[in-house]
């Protein structure tokens, strides 16, 4: 069975590195970007079947990235899981319901967390849901 691509979004580097390190370790095809936006061509590009994207990143938002994402043809059924440091109610309102972000998991979080959050994810996203 091939392992599942993740492209993973984070400006900061040390955070990106251990990240790309537990979800290898858990068996995942990793793809890591530190900066925004190369992020639809890079994904295009690497057809990921589930995309881990800061919201708080210089050029360009997650928020920004994740409505571009959706608005390609190749990219929009792709899940989205949001990671903030800063979380707010309206925060998770505009995500559900501008973006298509299918999760916002507050920073710093446990590792076990993060990979549940990706299994429940894809299966929605194999289920059709």
């Amino acid at each position: 069975m091939a392992k599942k691509r993740i492209l993973v979004v984070d400006d900061d580097k040390g955070f990106l590195e251990e990240l790309e390190e537990v979800l290898d370790h858990a068996g995942y095809d990793v793809v890591a970007l530190n900066e925004s936006t190369s992020v639809p061509a890079t994904a295009t590009s690497v057809k990921p079947d589930l995309i881990l994207l800061d919201l708080r990143m210089p050029s360009m938002s997650g928020f920004e990235v994740a409505a571009g994402l959706k608005q390609l043809p190749e990219m929009c059924n792709i899940p989205v899981i949001a990671m903030t440091g800063f979380y707010t109610i309206e925060e998770k309102s505009f995500l559900m319901n501008f973006c298509a972000i299918k999760k916002c998991l507050k920073k710093p979080f446990n590792p076990l967390d993060i990979i549940k959050e990706i299994e429940w994810a894809l299966s929605e996203a194999k289920d059709g849901v």
